[in-house]
């Protein structure tokens, strides 16, 4: 579960769109797994310049502090309705990927770990970034795309087609299909078979992402 965090509705500047729909869909996808007993691990993004420098060119306020998932604005908490339990894993992360700069690899490692189920924001950067790492260290994806969101509707739809144009190993499902397959029980699911499958248009995307 990645950066379901208070910002994505409360910061302007980041909200998240159908953010309610999104958070509604996460919270019944974490349900799912936790009554199915699968691990969980939830990722939060912290900008924190005294531990992790601005990178170059980083944007920041005219105060110097960062213009997002700022650590000490009070907005980085992971929402109530996906909030952690004592037992499940917490990564805090400085970049948009889960992998990157923390112990979500050998976490999964060490729980012998093939699919990720990925839900969470942005979908065309933390959700894509922890994506191609994810496959980068040979994990399979299962992407929820309805447990996913963007700054806008379009901006959703395309960064899925993107990401499920180069799936490899993975899936795309919605929320209802993942707790079913969390559920023991069988799905139908998109998988990528031939890379960059689906060459869609202005005029069809939404088309191609409802058929996911």
């Amino acid at each position: 579960m990645v950066d379901i965090q208070e910002e994505q509705r409360t910061d302007p500047d980041y909200l998240a769109d159908g953010f309610d729909r999104v958070l509604s869909n996460a919270s019944k996808l974490l349900a799912a797994a936790r009554s199915n007993e699968f691990q969980v691990a939830h990722a939060a993004y912290i900008r924190d310049f005294s531990t992790e420098p601005p990178r170059p060119f980083e944007a920041t306020r005219p105060d110097g502090s960062p213009t997002f998932s700022d650590g000490a604005a009070g907005l980085t908490a992971i929402c109530d309705e996906v909030a952690p339990t004592s037992d499940e894993t917490v990564i805090t992360k400085s970049d948009a990927s889960a992998f990157l700069g923390t112990s979500l690899k050998q976490l999964l490692a060490d729980g012998s770990t093939e699919w990720l189920i990925i839900c969470g924001v942005w979908t065309e950067a933390c959700i894509a970034a922890t994506v191609r790492d994810a496959i980068l260290h040979g994990f399979r994806v299962m992407l929820v795309k309805d447990a996913c969101g963007n700054g806008s509707k379009a901006m959703h739809e395309t960064a899925v087609l993107n990401l499920a144009n180069r799936l490899y190993g993975g899936g795309i499902c919605d929320t209802e299909r993942a707790a079913t397959l969390l559920g023991g029980d069988k799905a139908n699911v998109w998988r990528l078979v031939d890379p960059v499958p689906l060459r869609f248009t202005q005029d069809n995307i939404t088309q191609l992402y409802n058929e996911l």
